[in-house]
């Protein structure tokens, strides 16, 4: 008799029961077969018949589409090896929507809860969109009406952070794109302190962003450097960030990468502007080049709306406050030009190609340069006053420009003594940067005789060396000791530091880390005994609060109560002006005895090459003018020439060689007493042969 399990079932169920379960024993034998080799093994065969693997019969039956197998169910459903929900000998029971049985009410029941959005949330999504797409079709200027049309203006810190972090860990192609956006949403779609949060948000980051970019530190510090560069944020920037992030924080180091390795780096700007390629991005000379080309046939042609054109294909609408200042100046120096340039400006103030920002940009550092640009254009001041009135009448100038600057459009001339002071001290300070003789400029200045303008020469000096090398920077600072020693009172240092520090703003829009650069000075002046400290405050309080030479003071204070001041402030331009010039004169003066015996041009050529000094070879030649008189050996003649042919001394340091000899004859003559019958010969030569300027 049947068992009361196998009571219910017939004798073909019984049948297939038994072959499902020998199907169990045969596949359980080999445990280390996979579970996908398993699955295939099963081979089908027609009801009744016996399957070829070992003789196994398996009924078509619906199976998972999923490929795997189950576990036993509490309830005994399911699983290898075990007997399954009354016939089903397949595994694990999975609803099979392709099944002709299939029927929806058998899907289990799931609840659904709805997300209530988050504004931030929404935006980060949407900016992330927009900047995918802007690095897929590189179109600043969809990227910048997007972003304009998302609206919710206080997230944009985030666009900034956003952008960067997405940019780190692509390709430098990418990086360079997301500086060049930065740059264009700057002041029109960004404002400068949304920017300056997304850095500092950013930086804030820095330690996690290093645990998915492994060089995140040396990145983001390219990043810093190259939006100072930009002028997108301001050198102070760095300063000011450093006291609020902890000083084992990744983001300080990066504040210090961005800072040592190229804020302070010789030719910094250029550097750091081909760091990643360039591919997208001109440096600001090539952008004023072209300006000036474009300027130039416009008012050739007076094509008005191929100017236009040109201006929207330049791609730098963060820089057209350039086209208004040079345009302006073209118009002063070619008076007959000025409708022209006029009628330009304002039609691409009313097609909305130049914006009001940058209009009002323009003319304001027009007018900050007034005072350099009446050396060569003696009416600017009124030259310019007409053209704001001019402006401001037509509609395409701001009338708040005029309440503005009003108190600077003076049309008196200016003192005919100080223009020429100024234009004689240039040349001085020039030559002080090529001699390091302290005791020539010196005397210079005192044959000028105007000791009241002694704070423009101090304003004059800096601003020239913060322009040039840390070379010349140092030599700054050691001739403002000497000075101070021997013909500048304290007041006049004082004065002189305080015209500087009024003019900060005009000098950052040319000299980058403008700010820092008169924080040092101002610092070193304090530790070589200059100034005292309680001039820091004198200074300071001559200013305009809040300003950014206010601001420069008080980091100059900083630096000068900081630790071990002394030392790192000696040390700020590397300790010494670069090279001795007693030095230099020496490997001159050996070089040519070494020629003279040899007779070999071409290496005497490299060893002058080698001495990297171009700006020193007048005394080249006329130690080898001299040595040439005494020798009587005009082979020194030969070495000139393949000097000058190679380009390796200039027309003008030739000449102003010879110039060092003529001037010094009556010397010369009392140990070579034919020395100006031979300096008539020898500059004769140099004349026919093009070497130099006529004297």
């Amino acid at each position: 008799m049947a068992s009361p399990r196998e009571g219910f079932l017939t004798d073909e169920q019984r049948e297939v029961l038994k072959i499902a379960t020998q199907s169990t024993e045969i596949l359980s034998s080999s445990p280390k077969s996979p579970s996908w080799l398993m699955s295939e093994q099963s081979i089908k065969a027609p009801a009744g018949e016996r399957a070829p693997n070992g003789g196994i019969a398996v009924r078509h039956t619906r199976r998972s589409h999923s490929g795997k197998l189950g576990r036993a169910k509490k309830d005994g459903g399911g699983g290898k090896g075990t007997w399954g929900k009354l016939l089903d000998t397949d595994g694990e029971t999975h609803i099979d929507r392709n099944d002709p049985n299939y029927d929806s009410g058998e899907e289990p029941y799931q609840l659904v809860g709805s997300t209530v959005s988050d504004p931030l949330d929404e935006y980060k999504r949407k900016v992330a969109s927009i900047i995918d797409e802007y690095f897929t079709n590189d179109d600043v200027d969809l990227a910048a009406s997007e972003l304009r049309e998302l609206g919710s203006s206080e997230f944009h810190p985030y666009f900034v952070k956003r952008l960067v972090s997405m940019a780190m860990d692509r390709h430098d192609k990418e990086k360079e794109m997301a500086s060049v956006l930065l740059s264009a949403l700057y002041s029109d779609v960004i404002s400068s302190t949304q920017i300056k949060q997304g850095f500092f948000m950013l930086l804030e980051s820095a330690d996690d962003l290093e645990v998915d970019i492994l060089d995140a530190v040396e990145i983001l510090a390219l990043f810093v450097a190259r939006a100072v560069v930009d002028d997108i944020l301001p050198p102070s920037f760095v300063t000011r960030a450093k006291k609020s992030l902890s000083e084992s924080s990744k983001g300080f180091q990066v504040l210090q990468t961005a800072e040592k390795s190229y804020l302070s780096a010789p030719h910094h700007a250029e550097l750091v502007e081909r760091r990643w390629g360039g591919s997208t991005h001109v440096t600001v000379e090539e952008v004023k080049k072209r300006i000036s080309d474009l300027l130039r046939e416009y008012v050739e042609s007076g094509d008005t709306s191929e100017a236009c054109r040109c201006i929207r294909q330049l791609g730098v609408a963060f820089f057209h406050h350039e086209v208004v200042k040079r345009a302006l100046v073209l118009a002063m120096e070619n008076r007959a030009a000025e409708p022209v340039i006029l009628k330009l400006l304002k039609e691409a103030s009313e097609e909305g190609l130049i914006s009001s920002s940058q209009m009002f940009k323009g003319f304001a550092r027009l007018h900050d340069s007034l005072d350099d640009l009446v050396l060569d254009i003696p009416s600017a001041k009124s030259l310019f006053e007409s053209l704001v009135q001019l402006a401001v009448t037509d509609s395409w100038l701001d009338s708040s420009f005029v309440n503005s600057w009003g108190n600077g459009l003076a049309t008196e001339a200016e003192d005919e003594n100080l223009r020429r002071y100024k234009k004689e001290i240039v040349t001085i300070i020039h030559e002080y940067f090529l001699s390091d003789d302290i005791p020539e400029l010196i005397r210079n200045l005192e044959d000028l005789g105007s000791p009241e303008y002694n704070p423009v020469f101090l304003k004059k000096l800096i601003t020239l060396a913060m322009d040039r090398k840390n070379r010349e920077k140092e030599m700054a600072s050691v001739l403002l000791s000497a000075l101070h020693i021997e013909i500048f009172s304290t007041q006049d240092i004082v004065d002189g530091f305080t015209l500087l520090l009024e003019s900060a703003e005009d000098t950052a829009l040319d000299i980058l880390d403008a700010s820092n650069e008169l924080a040092l000075f101002l610092a070193r002046a304090v530790i070589d005994d200059v100034l005292v400290p309680l001039n820091l405050d004198e200074i300071g309080n001559r200013l305009a609060p809040n300003c950014n030479g206010s601001e420069t003071v008080h980091v100059a204070q900083s630096l000068v109560s900081a630790r071990h001041a002394g030392e790192r402030l000696l040390r700020c331009w590397g300790g010494g002006s670069g090279w001795a010039v007693e030095d230099a004169k020496d490997k001159i003066t050996k070089l040519l005895e070494e020629y003279e015996t040899g007779g070999v041009v071409g290496e005497a050529c490299e060893c002058i090459r080698d001495m990297g000094m171009p700006f020193f070879n007048h005394e080249v030649v006329k130690k080898a003018l001299v040595m040439a008189m005494e020798k009587k050996n005009d082979r020194m003649l030969d070495l000139l020439h393949e000097c000058f042919s190679e380009g390796l001394i200039t027309t003008n340091q030739m000449t102003k060689g010879f110039g060092r000899v003529k001037d010094g004859l009556d010397d010369l003559a009392l140990d070579i007493p034919d020395a100006r019958d031979k300096f008539k010969v020898y500059y004769e030569h140099a004349m026919v042969r093009g070497w130099l300027f006529p004297m």
